[in-house]
């Protein structure tokens, strides 16, 4: 089944310009989701916008979006005014600068995208564009109205395509000094530092997308399996569970016994 795109534009550079779709990278649609019932008729409870005032449903036709002026003052827009702004950035992908691919830290990322060629024609300049910022480490800074807002976005070159990164705006982004406050560089003592090293050492491992999976999503499929089986099944609460310790050990003993752990472990 070819994959589902949802966007179409072209992306440009300069003069050149070329047909390209975009998709999500990522989705939820395997997620296990709940239903609300009614617990006494197990009929799905339904949601509905109602009339702040009157209580009366408002049907999806005679819905508007509003922004607050003043207390019960707003300003009116349809859903077509919102969409025909006319920003030209609704439907081209304008690479504006670029920047070398280290200097965005990864808290700016939102959401990733894949983006490709639409037709054979923009294929070559699709490809160029890519592997010339891919030879020279740089990834590319545009603008896209993505999710009725038009924010900045980030182009990193990808194997065949590019990964098309929605950024975060700037006000979103915390500044992390006033949360490590506490944190003081270059004060680890030596001794500590070589021992966390060699921790480090012996749990180092190939990245498997597997570290990724969602212990929690196989046990719901497991107990809905079994309860398609028999009604009755219910899930048993877990008595297993780490214990908090309050206690104050010492960081090199601790490091140690770390060491030897893991070193059981491998059967070293």
């Amino acid at each position: 089944m070819a994959p589902h795109v949802f966007w179409k534009g072209y992306l440009k550079l300069s003069l050149v310009t070329c047909r390209v779709t975009m998709a999500p990278a990522v989705s939820e649609s395997g997620k296990v989701r709940f239903h609300n019932l009614n617990a006494k008729t197990h009929n799905r409870v339904l949601s509905q916008y109602v009339d702040g005032v009157t209580g009366k449903p408002v049907d999806d036709d005679d819905q508007v979006k509003g922004f607050e002026r003043s207390e019960d003052d707003y300003v009116l827009f349809e859903d077509e005014e919102l969409d025909d702004v006319g920003l030209e950035s609704t439907r081209t992908i304008d690479i504006e600068a670029f920047v070398p691919s280290g200097e965005i830290g990864w808290i700016w990322y939102d959401r990733p995208h894949f983006l490709a060629p639409d037709d054979k024609v923009g294929e070559e300049a699709f490809s160029v564009i890519r592997e010339a910022m891919a030879a020279t480490g740089m990834v590319g800074i545009a603008r896209l109205v993505m999710y009725r807002r038009e924010r900045a976005v980030m182009l990193v070159p990808d194997g065949k395509g590019i990964i098309v990164w929605t950024l975060r705006y700037g006000d979103e982004v915390r500044d992390a000094d006033a949360y490590y406050q506490l944190a003081q560089p270059g004060k680890s003592d030596a001794q500590h530092l070589s021992l966390i090293k060699k921790l480090i050492g012996e749990r180092m491992e190939k990245w498997d997308p597997a570290m990724a999976d969602d212990p929690i999503q196989d046990k719901l499929l497991d107990i809905i399996k079994r309860r398609k089986k028999s009604k009755k099944t219910r899930a048993t609460p877990s008595k297993s569970g780490a214990k908090r310790s309050d206690n104050v050990v010492d960081i090199m003993s601790a490091l140690k016994k770390s060491l030897d752990d893991e070193r059981r472990a491998k059967g070293k």
